[in-house]
């Protein structure tokens, strides 16, 4: 009683005067907030902070005094300036017994440290003891500051009094629990894996803000692992009924939706669960469909249901009245003026048309007035859609829409994205080989050196490859188009890099392959490449590269090798280049042009760049001089992992260091060198002793012996001793045989837009602006989404565009990804829903501990929410088995074995036969407009 008369008095003195600070503070405030400049703020904050720090080192600050400047220490701390001197004031208030102070003191510390920072050790015992106050205000200011600073190192301290506040009679306390613990999870989650099944005990607890904090990590512990709580569906579909029938008090009401967040988790919760899952998925289907219908479409907070209902039908197995509900949810959203909600529209409508396209279909203008709209992130979720909608029978559209999108915008990071869905699409589905050079040539051009390298090296290999399983025809067809559209851009000012290596490589492969194009003309053209970018050495080293190829070519054919004076001066200039590679290139190319046909046809034989490689990695064929080498008296090699368990660094003793062995690497300093044979003269040199760190076993060379006599008997001998620094060599031969040990030097080298308020609120019904519909929209919607209904995915072997062969080891380009024919492209608008897996019959009820106590001391009723609603509360003992009972009763079948699927991701066999039954249904007459859109798949 005492502490609520203290906080009456403080708030009686906050309406009279800012809530009992002083006036030097709020003049702070104000003058902050009147501040037209960053300087100027700089300096009020910087004046301030200065003055701060004499105050908090007067003695007997009051407590109210020092409740201010922990309060002014929080704003200059907010503002971006370093209040760090007053951190230890803000730990010391957390100690201290007047409610309001200590409060304060938690709310501080939880702004200004971190869970590694070292005041927090000071805190904790400050947090146990709190912990088990009987003022429950005290406790829950604790367990927020749980929520914040404690780490994983902390977590045991504290841990087992999170655990008994979970059955606080305070429900602020118990959700407070339930939070901490789900930071313990996140933080360290074999701390709490044993007490998981307290979180199944809370789903039932009489509050529902209790309930609803549970989801939370119920839903993390579901991600994580599906099949451990498969026996909840039913709960959670219980819950989310009476949610939606306003079971629950007013309070929980936002803009007259029940509930509306913890509508939106347990319908996350439910898109794992239902996933893949026919027995779950039947059991919400009917709650899902009351969700459609009760929604208000006229708020913001509607339409977040609407659209994760939407979410978690596209998660579940299909159901056709969700799907036509569904349909008509995206038309509202697609057909309202607010650019939120055709984005949401439109994200809806790719997670739909994966399981029904003809949803689509309704939808062409739509979405064609979104391809046009101004909004750029509105349009770029329309591109999405199309590009998930692409095939053989709209890709010419799609990928010209998406290039001259490419064109038009200056975010480097999306027109990179671009140009790899467009490589993609033209990779999969391209009609012809002529169009597929073109579009790789414009993705090039105008993206640059944007685009992935990888990238080009699948480009590379692809025209290397061919496109025709057998058809040689086909492959040269496709060669010649990419040569003689290279011949033409080549003359181009400014073109990439990487387009530049690939055309030079192209060049020098297949240049005069089918001999319409002379050696002289394509190496003239290369030297051009070569000095128009005599900066770009990459560049250079390709166009090196291809004459030497081109070259090579010609000699293996037997013709005779006129190197063009260009070409020569190139050679030449390159041979006294600084650059290494390109001199060795250069080098290389003029030691071929020596050789005859028979050595270069060996060298570079014609149209090998896709041939396999054997590869020798044993080296057999240098056996013959290793155990030549090992007869002269040459050391045997030792493999690495022989090397690194030689000579382990902790067991190291200087004593014994004599018997590592040569090859180890070393960790002592270098021994003074020895003389290999006794001394001859008297005049030769006295050793200068090295400073030594660890002990030798030798004795070290004395250097207080300095007369004539010793002088002459310890000499310094270069002769047999091997260098220090620089290259590994002796001053002579004479002194081989020495077996002194030598230290060797080791060194190693080597957005979904958001729901949130809009100006106006959005539109029920869809009021087109112009009574008659654009022509040309009708065209593009025509092209986008049907084409010709004669047109099929699959392309001939003459002319089409067939997967690559696939071969074991490639030396020219980076392999190909894609190996598999016509393989759908990836759901970019997937976000991460998971898949159904194999699920084994259980008892649904078999791990449900909270559920299964009879004696629950939260006193859980059959009817799970009924106590949420405002009627007076209603006393049971049998409540528990009711509802157990009710439950049992509505998950009977749940022993059935749930549909099998092993992997995530699209499968191929099934989508292609989607494919097939979507193209039989384009071309029936019953549809509505037959001559206006076609089928949304071709």
């Amino acid at each position: 009683m005492e502490q609520l008369k203290t906080i009456g008095r403080e708030l009686a003195m906050g309406s009279q005067g800012g809530f009992g600070q002083s006036k030097e503070f709020l003049d702070l405030v104000k003058s902050i907030g009147e501040a037209r400049s960053k300087a100027e703020e700089d300096r009020i904050v910087l004046s301030e902070v200065d003055i701060l720090k004499r105050r908090l080192l007067e003695p007997d600050i009051p407590k109210r005094k020092m409740k201010e400047y922990i309060i002014r220490l929080v704003y200059i701390e907010m503002l971006g300036h370093d209040a760090s001197f007053g951190y230890i004031h803000a730990v010391k208030m957390t100690h201290d017994d007047n409610l309001l102070l200590k409060r304060t003191g938690y709310l501080a510390v939880t702004l200004f440290l971190n869970e590694d920072h070292d005041l927090i050790i000071l805190i904790v015992n400050t947090i146990q003891k709190d912990l088990r106050s009987d003022n429950y205000l005290v406790v829950c200011a604790a367990l927020n500051a749980i929520c914040r600073l404690i780490n994983e190192e902390t977590i045991p301290a504290v841990l087992p009094q999170v655990v008994e506040l979970l059955n606080h009679q305070k429900e602020a306390v118990r959700k407070k629990a339930i939070m901490a613990l789900h930071r313990f999870h996140r933080k360290s989650p074999s701390s709490v894996s044993h007490l998981v099944s307290n979180f199944r005990k809370r789903l039932c607890d009489n509050d529902p803000g209790v309930m609803g904090a549970t989801l939370c990590p119920l839903f993390d512990l579901i991600s994580e692992d599906v099949n451990s709580y498969k026996d909840l569906v039913s709960s959670f579909v219980s819950i989310l009924k009476q949610v939606t029938e306003r079971r629950l008090p007013k309070s929980y009401d936002y803009h007259q939706m029940p509930a509306p967040f913890i509508q939106i988790k347990l319908l996350k919760i439910m898109a794992l669960l239902g996933s893949g899952d026919k027995n779950a998925s039947d059991i919400m289907s009917m709650v899902l469909g009351d969700l459609f219908r009760k929604c208000d479409s006229s708020t913001n907070i509607g339409n977040a249901i609407l659209y994760e209902c939407i979410r978690c039908i596209s998660c579940i197995l299909p159901n056709p009245k969700l799907l036509e509900a569904a349909a008509d949810a995206i038309s509202k959203f697609l057909k309202s003026d607010s650019h939120n909600l055709k984005y949401m529209g439109i994200d809806g409508l790719g997670r739909l048309i994966k399981i029904s396209p003809d949803i689509a279909e309704q939808h062409q203008l739509a979405v064609i007035d979104c391809l046009e709209d101004p909004d750029d992130t509105l349009k770029r979720k329309t591109f999405e859609l199309l590009y998930k909608m692409t095939k053989s029978s709209n890709v010419e559209v799609i990928v010209d829409r998406m290039i001259d999108y490419m064109i038009s915008i200056n975010d480097n990071h999306y027109k990179t994205e671009i140009a790899s869905r467009c490589v993609e699409l033209a990779e999969q589905f391209a009609p012809s080989n002529q169009w597929f050079i073109q579009i790789m040539n414009k993705v090039f051009e105008h993206a640059g050196d944007l685009v992935n390298i990888k990238v080009a090296h699948n480009l590379m290999r692809l025209i290397a490859e061919g496109f025709g399983e057998d058809d040689d025809d086909a492959d040269s067809k496709l060669r010649l188009s990419a040569v003689e559209s290279y011949l033409q851009l080549i003359s181009e000012p400014k073109l990439p890099s990487l387009f530049l290596q690939v055309i030079s490589w192209v060049l020098g492969e297949y240049g005069t392959a089918d001999g319409k194009y002379s050696a002289s003309y394509i190496s003239g053209k290369l030297c051009d490449v070569a000095d128009a970018y005599s900066s770009d050495e990459t560049v250079k080293g390709y166009a090196v590269s291809a004459l030497m190829k081109i070259y090579a070519f010609e000699i293996a054919s037997g013709r005779k090798v006129d190197v063009l004076p260009e070409c020569q001066s190139l050679i030449e200039e390159l041979l006294a280049s600084h650059s290494t590679d390109l001199q060795q290139r250069a080098y290389e190319l003029q030691a071929l042009l020596a050789l005859d046909a028979r050595a270069v046809e060996t060298i570079l034989p014609l149209d090998a760049s896709c041939e396999d490689i054997e590869v020798d990695k044993d080296l057999s064929f240098l056996n013959g001089y290793i155990q030549q080498a090992i007869e002269s008296g040459a050391q045997p090699y030792i493999s690495e992992r022989e090397r690194s368990g030689m000579f382990e660094t902790t067991d190291y003793h200087p004593q014994d260091h004599h018997e590592v062995p040569t090859h180890a690497l070393r960790f002592e300093a270098y021994e003074l060198p020895k003389p290999s044979v006794p001394p001859q003269a008297s005049n030769e040199l006295v050793p200068v002793p090295e400073p030594s760190y660890y002990s030798e076993s030798h004795q070290p060379i004395s250097t207080s012996l300095v007369s004539e006599r010793e002088s002459s008997e310890i000499k310094l001998r270069l002769d047999g001793v091997k260098q220090k620094w620089g290259r590994p060599s002796y001053q002579s031969t004479t002194a081989a045989s020495s077996t002194t040990p030598q230290a060797a030097n080791g060194i190693s080298t080597h957005s979904d837009a958001g729901v949130g308020s809009s100006s106006s609120k959005p539109r029920s019904s869809y009021e087109p602006k112009k009574p008659e519909i654009d022509p040309e929209k009708q065209r593009l919607a025509a092209s986008l989404f049907g084409g010709s209904s004669s047109r099929t995915d699959k392309r001939s072997s003459s002319g089409g565009h067939k997967p690559a062969k696939g071969t074991a080891n490639k030396t020219a380009t980076v392999p190909k990804e894609n190996q598999t024919p016509v393989q759908p492209p990836p759901d970019l608008l997937d976000f991460g829903e998971p898949t159904a897996t194999t699920v084994t019959a259980m008892d649904p009820f078999k791990e449900l501990e909270g559920l299964m106590d009879s004696s629950s001391q939260d006193g859980g009723s059959s009817d799970v929410m009924g106590l949420y609603s405002d009627a007076a509360p209603v006393t049971t003992t049998t409540s528990v088995d009711s509802l157990l009972s009710e439950l049992s009763d509505s998950s009977k079948g749940n022993s059935r074995t749930y549909q099998p699927q092993t992997s995530k991701g699209p499968n191929t066999k099934e989508a292609l036969e989607k494919d097939a039954l979507v193209r039989q249904m384009g071309v029936n007459p019953t549809s509505q407009n037959p001559t206006l859109f076609k089928d949304l798949l071709g």
